[in-house]
């Protein structure tokens, strides 16, 4: 359903920290394109092949239009997580990195028994969401 999905960021360098160390409980590596111009104003995490061929990636970089990055009010970006663990350590690691909680770790019942999920806000605004579906506590 998706190739990509891109937030813009006004620091580049504090982003890119954050990902680096909120994503790799996640298992989602870090893109690497072999464009330098492309790889020195942007960055991503998860599958970049081929060039772009294929691609499921989760991008952030300086906006292209050369304005200020803004936060979208009710964007979000959920990424999958294996375990309640990973959610956990998730969590941990953004608001270890400049991130801020915008909800705990925990079963969100008024969406489904097996719903568990954190949610935060990057250095720059945006929302983003770690979701496991099933009851997985520490695998």
């Amino acid at each position: 359903m998706l190739s990509y999905v891109y937030f813009g960021t006004n620091d580049f360098e504090r982003a890119t920290r954050f990902y680096d160390a909120t994503l790799a409980p996640l298992g989602m590596p870090r893109c690497v394109t072999g464009d330098a111009e492309w790889d020195r104003i942007s960055a991503g995490w998860g599958i970049y092949e081929d060039g772009g061929a294929r691609e499921l990636g989760f991008w952030i970089g300086k906006p292209l239009n050369q304005q200020p990055a803004t936060i979208g009010n009710g964007s979000m970006v959920a990424f999958s997580a294996r375990s309640w663990k990973a959610v956990n350590e998730f969590h941990a690691a953004a608001l270890a990195h400049g991130g801020s909680c915008d909800g705990a770790p925990g079963l969100r019942l008024h969406y489904s028994p097996d719903f568990y999920a954190a949610y935060v806000r990057d250095p720059d605004g945006n929302k983003i969401a770690a979701v496991c579906r099933g009851f997985t506590l520490q695998q």
